[in-house]
């Protein structure tokens, strides 16, 4: 039988702080057995689950996105290599759109500070040609997460 891990050692093995681990929990996205006294105790598999989480998060995917995949899996097992290229294929296009993107904001990004415009209503980046300015005063985008 695999010896389970408490929070601490799993934070430590994970480089996941305590309270991560905790919220992760929270969300459904890991899970604990209890003690008789409520401590948690993680199986070992579980460091695969937060690996996935830390990959996942890293490009980009919402903790909602990394849950809904992780649900995807028969009896809510850890993710094997095989389910992580499953998964990361239905990403692929939008994390395609988010390098695209990033390339972009990077390749622009030293002409924009060169302008020293400081001006989303002139920048070309954000705002070519005051495009926004026919939905009116105030900002009017975000950006990509």
């Amino acid at each position: 039988m695999q010896e389970s891990l408490t929070i601490g050692q799993l934070a430590v093995r994970s480089g996941v702080a305590p309270s991560a681990l905790r919220y992760y929990e929270r969300l459904g996205l890991i899970r604990a057995e209890r003690t008789g006294g409520n401590q948690r105790r993680y199986s070992r598999g579980e460091l695969r689950r937060v690996a996935f989480i830390r990959i996942a998060q890293q490009v980009g995917i919402s903790l909602e996105e990394i849950r809904s995949a992780l649900e995807s899996l028969p009896a809510s097992r850890t993710p094997t290599a095989e389910d992580w290229a499953q998964i990361s294929t239905a990403w692929r296009e939008r994390l395609t759109e988010k390098i695209r993107l990033m390339n972009r904001l990077r390749d622009d990004l030293d002409g924009c500070i060169g302008c020293g415009c400081l001006s989303l209503r002139r920048c070309a980046l954000y705002n070519p040609n005051d495009e926004l300015s026919a939905e009116g005063p105030g900002p009017r985008l975000t950006l990509p997460r």
